[in-house]
């Protein structure tokens, strides 16, 4: 699981402790603050990933801490607290800039799990801007694919970027499947309007409606005021709806609506609204599977499966990754201020472009994050790359099937590289989903899958 930077402010000096200790046990790391002023002095510095604050303080409220950390520009997560009554204040907190709220009072298990859920967003933000910067880079230092597979997708994001053709991009995580719904944009006629990306499993599911459509003042408890939704604000543009399996069934009849009416209705009201957008879709899954299972609606499907853009993992281009390891190690290096030129060995060099790399283009930035750091001299040796590259010199080296169909065989090698990524996490299942850039609940399903097969 990965560890966030947690800030619990709260004048009641009992709520502070508890919340500290929950959060610390579950491996975060914690400040803690006793109002709004303390507060921002620590959320200047812009360390803190997470501020878990209530509103209602007495020397400024938490609505007043978030606008101003945000017009100081902190990019910190705010969660806050309130209590029932004041379900409108939360919203306006929303509104200037908060991530989420929930009501007091609070169980530990669901901050925790809210936390969780915010790291995955947080990761996600993270790895599409290595991903961005990596293909979508406007300056002439930026990483040129040479493999065949990535050539022959330049090639379709070139025949459907000019058209209004609805796309559906699938891939592992971290193959850069954000990128490539910007770049679809960058190119086609709408590229002076909005990009909207929205992941469909960060938005909690009650709020999704809302947020995908918009409401009127009054619409439900806590609407003080009206709110576009997200594709109202994508018109005469485009939207990216990434993870669109995780969209729970009831949204997708809804989304359905969406692209064959053209139209939008907000929450509350009776008159639905026009809209022009694009619509471009995103998913780590098998979306067929899930038809099959009847968690994914077929109509549905085949409205968003009309151009489909299939990205391969970095293992099947391993022509990418040689030119990969000389612009991360470029853009790594000056990211951590190291100033000196910084080469790689030749044989660590090979053992990174045998590798299969299961956590794609984000493990390999990992990879060569981790090995700056180690590196003596200006050069990265085998003896400086994670066990799990290095020890292939060994022969240590997963076998692979050779019988049965092809999605037999991929079932099968995905699982060994599972359970290899588990073995070498000591059996800890979320530190080995957050290495191979999968949920949790991804990682469950496909060892679900195989036991039940």
């Amino acid at each position: 699981m990965r560890s966030l930077q947690v800030l619990v402010v709260d004048d009641e000096p009992a709520i502070r402790q508890i919340l500290s200790n929950a959060v610390t046990r579950a491996g975060h790391t914690v400040s803690t603050a006793k109002d709004g002023t303390e507060a921002l002095t620590r959320l200047l510095k812009g360390d803190i990933e997470v501020c878990l604050s209530d509103i209602r303080m007495p020397d400024m409220t938490g609505i007043e801490v978030v606008e101003k950390a945000k017009a100081a520009g902190v990019e910190t997560l705010f969660l806050m607290m309130t209590a029932f009554a004041s379900v409108n204040t939360a919203v306006d907190a929303m509104r200037a800039g908060a991530y989420d709220y929930m009501l007091k009072p609070l169980r530990n298990e669901d901050v925790i799990n809210r936390l969780e859920h915010i790291a995955d967003v947080i990761h996600l933000k993270s790895e599409n801007q290595v991903l961005r910067e990596i293909v979508l880079g406007q300056d002439d230092s930026k990483c040129q694919m040479v493999s065949p597979a990535m050539r022959d997708i330049d090639r379709l994001i070139q025949k459907v970027a000019p058209t209004d053709s609805t796309v559906l991009i699938t891939g592992p995580s971290g193959t850069g499947k954000g990128v490539i719904a910007r770049s679809i944009h960058q190119h086609s006629q709408r590229s002076n309007a909005s990009f909207i990306p929205v992941n469909c499993g960060a938005i909690p599911e009650n709020l999704l409606e809302s947020e995908f459509f918009g409401h009127t003042k009054g619409a439900f408890t806590g609407a003080s005021k009206a709110k576009r939704g997200l594709f109202v604000e994508a018109d005469q543009g485009s939207i990216f709806l990434d993870e669109i399996g995780e969209l729970p069934l009831n949204l997708q009849v809804k989304l359905l609506h969406v692209i064959e009416d053209q139209s939008v209705r907000a929450l509350g009201s009776e008159q639905a609204r026009k809209i022009n957008v694009r619509i471009i879709a995103a998913t780590n899954q098998t979306l067929e599977d899930m038809v099959e299972k009847g968690t994914f609606r077929e109509d549905l499907y085949f409205r968003l499966n009309v151009f489909h853009i299939p990205l391969p993992p970095l293992r099947e281009r391993p022509e990418d990754v040689d030119k990969l390891i000389d612009y991360l190690v470029t853009s790594e290096r000056k990211n951590m201020g190291i100033k000196e030129a910084v080469n790689v060995n030749a044989d660590a060099r090979q053992l990174m472009c045998n590798y299969d790399w299961p956590g794609n283009v984000r493990e390999l930035q990992n990879v060569i994050a981790r090995s700056l750091i180690l590196a003596e001299n200006s050069q990265i040796e085998v003896h400086d790359l994670p066990q799990q590259i290095s020890k292939q010199q060994n022969g240590h080296r997963m076998s692979v099937q050779t019988q049965g169909t092809l999605k037999e065989q991929m079932r099968t090698y995905e699982i060994a590289v599972i359970n290899l990524a588990i073995e070498e996490c000591n059996g800890d299942r979320k530190e080995a989903a957050d290495r191979l850039g999968i949920g949790v609940s991804s990682l469950y399903r496909k060892l679900e899958e195989v036991l039940t097969s």
